[in-house]
């Protein structure tokens, strides 16, 4: 990964508009230097996926760089509308194919004796949970600037329509035409997570 982190970079993801101007840059001269300007601001959130998944920092490591190999290739035969959601979906997707491929994720033959305990329950509803709300999250960040802010006023922090007019200065009218906006976006955007054909065709 130092490679990737010896680019030039503010540290934070550029923004839509940035990013769809690299991936329009690397179509246009194939130089890797500019996939690794817009994969290494994300490097963080795709190592945290990975570590989720494969569960050991040195397969993480692997996988990012692997996923970063693979960036090089679906840059030039897919549409992104939204980048790190699409990321997003890649590096989770490639974790999953390489536990498969290691026989990790195989359906085990129903044994009543290794029945999951209420605790086990408990832990993978809360997992199932952590990963929704790591989903929404990056589908907030991925909203429109005005969108983002009354969707994350209105559904995280609890505000009501006169308190959000308040806040942003926005008439009635515009606040729930942005809710509305918003939340049609954001469930597009869970659909897509959920389902990772609607984003990434497998090669």
């Amino acid at each position: 990964m130092n490679f990737l982190r010896s680019i030039p970079s503010n540290g934070d993801p550029a923004g839509p508009s940035d990013d769809q101007a690299l991936i329009a840059a690397f179509r246009q001269s194939a130089d890797l230097k500019i996939v690794a300007r817009l994969y290494q601001p994300y490097l963080d959130l795709v190592y945290g996926v990975c570590l989720k998944y494969l569960g050991e920092p040195e397969p993480a490591k692997d996988a990012v760089m692997d996923i970063f190999e693979e960036l090089t290739r679906k840059l030039l035969k897919h549409e992104i509308a939204n980048f790190k959601a699409w990321l997003y979906t890649l590096a989770k997707n490639h974790c999953l194919m390489k536990l498969r491929s290691a026989g990790r994720a195989r359906v085990q033959p129903f044994d009543p004796e290794s029945m999951q305990t209420e605790e086990d329950r408990h832990l993978n509803d809360r997992m199932e949970k952590e990963e929704q709300f790591d989903r929404l999250s990056i589908c907030i960040e991925c909203l429109p600037p005005d969108q983002k802010t009354v969707i994350s006023l209105f559904y995280l922090q609890n505000k009501c329509y006169k308190e959000i007019e308040a806040l942003t200065g926005m008439d009635w009218n515009k606040v729930r035409s942005n809710i509305q906006n918003g939340r049609r976006n954001l469930k597009l955007c869970m659909q897509r997570a959920q389902d990772p054909t609607l984003i990434i065709s497998n090669e």
